[in-house]
């Protein structure tokens, strides 16, 4: 059995802004710093029963691990439930159901009490920040952020794994075009090398995140998580310091995300099946040269 390149991800209790900057950040590497949040509030309070207590009336958009749909918008929930019923929901049984980059805090003004701005070296975009909650096993499908930003990422109350390629990986990931994704019937636990060769080569980064861990995610990188047990996550943001990651996020909120959204209200689902099949032969061309 094959198994993925995967490097476990470097880790640190606590580390200056300068070490962090100069070895990581300047590097493009990824590292876990253990212990930066045990004087937040949130240390001590972000629990899944906290947050029912404090937004249990707040309806959140959901969403679940079905495939991109022509008919569906940008980003658009697949559903709809108040934050109390959703918690007992994940407390009660594993379910695919996610809240993905929603803005909490907004609706929740406390709980921008509970955690402070890291002092790390990264200019950080000072918008409130978007949470994330998933239940036991359940995924967040291997793609890149839009904005090619760097990316503090929280996690609290239970365990996340976390697997992460760096942009020049992206050769090997079945990149779909006009799109921010790999292909979304890849099986990142368990891929089938047979139907998906070229991951044999893709050489990435993995790691759990434990409750009050901070990963760093550098510009443009994959990720791919899962939800060990029922828990939420926090992301802070800081934008791309490569120019060319700078325009190419650029082209992403300016033009691609528009572009796609016009092939599919065109083309409908022919233009999602394009897509789907120009990512296997571009990546089977990358390889065919590469041989």
């Amino acid at each position: 059995m094959i198994k993925m390149k995967l490097e476990q991800i470097e880790r640190v209790k606590k580390i200056s802004k300068s070490d962090f900057i100069s070895q990581y950040v300047k590097k493009q590497i990824p590292v876990v710093i253990e212990e930066l949040t045990e004087d937040w509030p949130a240390f001590h309070k972000w629990k899944l029963s906290y947050i029912k207590e404090v937004a249990g009336e707040t309806v959140v958009p959901l969403y679940d691990n079905r495939p991109v749909n022509h008919e569906e918008g940008f980003n658009e929930a697949h559903r709809t439930m108040k934050m109390s019923d959703y918690i007992n929901l994940l407390e009660e049984k594993p379910t695919n159901y996610r809240i993905f980059l929603y803005n909490l805090m907004k609706q929740v003004p406390s709980l921008k009490n509970d955690f402070l701005w890291p002092e790390i070296g990264l200019k950080l975009v000072k918008q409130l920040p978007m949470l994330f909650f998933g239940g036991e096993n359940s995924k967040v499908f291997m793609h890149y952020d839009i904005d090619y930003s760097n990316i503090l990422h929280f996690h609290f109350h239970g365990e996340k794994q976390c697997m992460l390629f760096a942009p020049d990986q992206s050769k090997y990931m079945y990149k779909v075009p006009h799109a921010l994704i790999s292909r979304e019937d890849i099986d990142f636990d368990d891929p089938d090398y047979e139907k998906w060769p070229a991951l044999k080569n893709a050489k990435g980064y993995i790691t759990n995140l434990k409750h009050g861990e901070m990963l760093y995610m550098p510009e443009g990188y994959w990720h791919y998580m899962k939800y060990l047990t029922p828990g939420f996550s926090m992301s802070l943001r800081s934008f791309p310091q490569n120019i060319v990651n700078l325009s190419k996020a650029a082209y992403n909120v300016l033009i691609m995300r528009y572009f796609d959204i016009v092939m599919r209200k065109f083309k409908g689902q022919k233009w999602i099946d394009y897509k789907n099949e120009k990512a296997i032969e571009n990546t089977n061309q990358y390889l065919r040269k590469a041989s």
